[in-house]
C-alpha cells in the first residue's frame, strides 16, 4: 500500500501588486513566490495598504485572512520599484516635537532626500524613518543630529506608482539574457520551492483585462509539465454595469475555458470594495478545508460576510434570484442575498457552449484535476521502479482503497482504477510505459430542487364524507 500525497486543490496563487516600499529590501518581494499561512506573515513579507485599487494583493490578504479566514496562499508581486516608480514633487513638512509626518504614500526610502535648510540629513544618523499603517511616513529627528532643531524639512525623491503596472507585467515572461521569470511565469516555481501544487489562480481586478484572462486560462494546464488547476476571473463590470450585459462582456474577454470560473460583479463590506475573484477564491479554498480538503463541494450557495454586491466604484447592484440565475446561465457566478449574501453559480466559464458534466460543473472539474494531481504526487516515488506485477498491483490496490472511501463517504459515485491489457501493448511495456485507467464520477451539485404541489379533491371528499 502507498500512502497518498494530497494535491492542494484550494491553494490560492495571487498575482498582483503590493506596497513593497515599506519592506527592508523591496527587491526581495518582486516576481518571486511568497508563501503565507497567516495575516502577519503576509503583511511582513509584502506590506499592506487599504487602497485595494492600487495594491491588489492586499485585497486578497484581507479577503482570505480577515473576511473568510482561510490559508495558506502564495503571492506573486509584480510591482517593481525599479520599474514602476515616479518622481515625488519636492515638498515642505512641519516638524513637531522632533517628528515630521510625510503624508505621501509609496515613498522609496533608498531614494528619499531629506534636508533642513541647506543641510542634507542622513538616515539613521540625523533621523530615523518608519511607516504608519496607512502608508504615510514618520521622520524622527535623532538628538544630536543635524536636524535636531529643525522646524521644517524639505522632502524629495521617488515613490511607487502602481498605475504603471500593465497587463503585460501580470502576464510576465522570461528574460532571455538572465532567464529570470516574471508575472504568471513565476507560477512554475511554486512546486519546486514549496512542494505544493497551485489550486486556484487569480489576478484580482487585472483579470478583467482580456489579455490577462487569456493568460490565466492558459496557465491552468500543464504546470511543471503535469499539474492542473483552475482560475477565477473578474468579468469587467465597468463595461458590464447591468446583468444583461454580462454575456457579451464575458465573450469580449474570451473567458470560455473549463478550468475558468467567472464572477460578476464586485462586492463590498461597508465602504470597502473587493473584487469578485478575491472573495470567490477565498470562499472556494475555505469550502475545501471545511470538507476534509476534498474539492467535491461547490462553493455556490455558501455564505459570505459582505454588505452588498457592487460595481468597481461602489455603486450597489441589487439582484433577485431570477436575475442571478440568468447570470449563471451565461456561465458566470454572482452574489445573491437570500437571508444573507452568498456566492451563486456552479457553472464553469465553458458553459453554456460546453455542457459536458466534466467541463461544465466547477466542483466536478476541480475534483478531477485534484485527483490527477494527487495520483502524480503519490506515485512519483514509484517512477523507475521495476515494471513488474507487484508495482502494478500496489498502484491499483492503493488507489482502489482510497476510491472505496470516497464512494462510501458520498464524495463520488465511482472512483476506480484498472490496468487494462489493451491499453498497454508490448511496445509500450518495452519502452517502460505503464498506462492506468481511472473511472471517477463525482456527484454534480443539486442545482435545481423542484417541489410539485397538487390539490387532491378526493382527499376533500373523503374528509367530508
Amino acid at each position: 500500500m502507498v500512502a497518498p500525497v494530497l494535491g492542494t486543490a484550494g491553494l490560492q496563487v495571487v498575482v498582483g501588486t503590493a506596497p513593497v516600499n515599506i519592506l527592508g529590501n523591496p527587491s526581495e518581494a518582486v516576481n518571486t513566490p511568497i508563501l503565507a499561512y497567516s495575516y502577519k506573515e503576509a503583511v511582513s513579507n509584502l506590506g499592506y495598504s487599504d487602497d485595494f485599487a492600487k495594491y491588489t494583493i492586499c485585497e486578497s490578504i484581507s479577503a482570505s485572512f480577515s473576511v473568510v479566514n482561510t490559508a495558506p496562499l502564495v503571492f506573486i508581486n509584480v510591482l517593481d520599484p525599479e520599474k514602476h516608480s515616479a518622481d515625488m514633487a519636492s515638498t515642505t513638512v512641519q516638524v513637531n516635537d522632533g517628528i515630521a509626518v510625510v503624508e505621501e504614500t509609496g515613498i522609496l526610502l533608498d531614494k528619499l532626500s531629506v534636508s533642513a535648510g541647506e543641510i542634507v540629513l542622513l538616515k539613521d544618523t540625523d533621523y530615523t524613518a518608519s511607516f504608519n499603517n496607512d502608508g504615510t511616513l514618520n521622520l524622527v529627528m535623532i538628538p544630536g543630529g543635524a536636524g535636531e532643531n529643525a522646524t521644517t524639512l524639505t522632502i524629495a525623491g521617488k515613490r511607487l506608482d502602481p498605475s504603471l503596472v500593465t497587463a503585460a507585467d501580470i502576464v510576465g515572461g522570461v528574460d532571455i539574457s538572465t532567464g529570470k521569470e516574471t508575472g504568471l511565469e513565476v507560477i512554475r516555481q511554486i512546486y519546486p520551492k514549496f512542494g505544493m501544487t497551485p489550486g486556484i489562480l487569480i489576478a484580482p481586478r487585472f483579470s478583467a483585462n482580456a489579455v490577462v484572462a487569456a493568460a490565466l486560462q492558459a496557465k491552468t494546464k500543464e504546470i511543471n509539465g503535469v499539474f492542473k488547476c483552475v482560475c477565477i476571473i473578474d468579468i469587467d463590470n465597468s463595461a458590464a454595469a447591468k446583468y444583461t450585459d454580462v454575456k457579451s462582456q464575458k465573450e469580449r474577454q474570451a473567458v470560455s475555458d473549463p478550468n475558468a470560473y467567472a464572477v460578476w460583479p464586485y462586492a463590498k463590506i461597508g465602504d470597502v470594495v473587493y473584487s469578485g475573484s478575491s472573495l470567490a477564491a477565498a470562499l472556494t479554498a475555505y469550502t475545501d478545508a471545511a470538507n476534509d480538503d476534498t474539492p467535491n463541494v461547490s462553493p455556490s450557495n455558501k455564505t459570505l460576510a459582505i454588505s452588498a454586491a457592487c460595481l468597481t466604484d461602489g455603486t450597489e447592484v441589487v439582484l433577485d434570484q431570477d436575475q442571478a440565475n440568468t447570470i449563471n446561465s451565461f456561465g458566470v457566478a454572482t452574489f445573491l442575498n437570500i437571508n444573507g449574501f452568498r456566492l451563486w453559480g456552479n457553472n464553469t466559464a465553458a458553459y453554456p457552449g460546453n455542457t459536458d458534466p466534466k467541463d461544465r460543473w466547477f466542483s466536478v472539474r476541480r475534483f478531477l484535476s485534484w485527483a490527477g494531481n494527487t495520483f502524480i504526487l503519490t506515485y512519483f516515488q514509484k517512477v523507475d521502479s521495476p515494471a513488474n506485477p507487484r508495482l502494478i498491483e500496489a498502484i491499483v490496490d492503493s488507489e482502489n482503497v482510497r476510491g472505496n472511501s470516497f464512494v462510501s463517504r458520498g464524495v463520488c459515485a465511482r472512483y476506480e482504477i484498472t490496468f487494462n491489457e489493451d491499453e498497454n501493448p508490448t511496445t509500450d511495456l518495452l519502452n517502460g510505459k505503464l498506462t492506468f485507467h481511472q473511472y471517477i464520477t463525482p456527484y454534480p451539485p443539486a442545482e435545481q430542487i423542484e417541489d410539485v404541489i397538487e390539490f387532491d379533491p378526493n382527499a376533500l371528499a373523503n374528509a367530508l364524507a
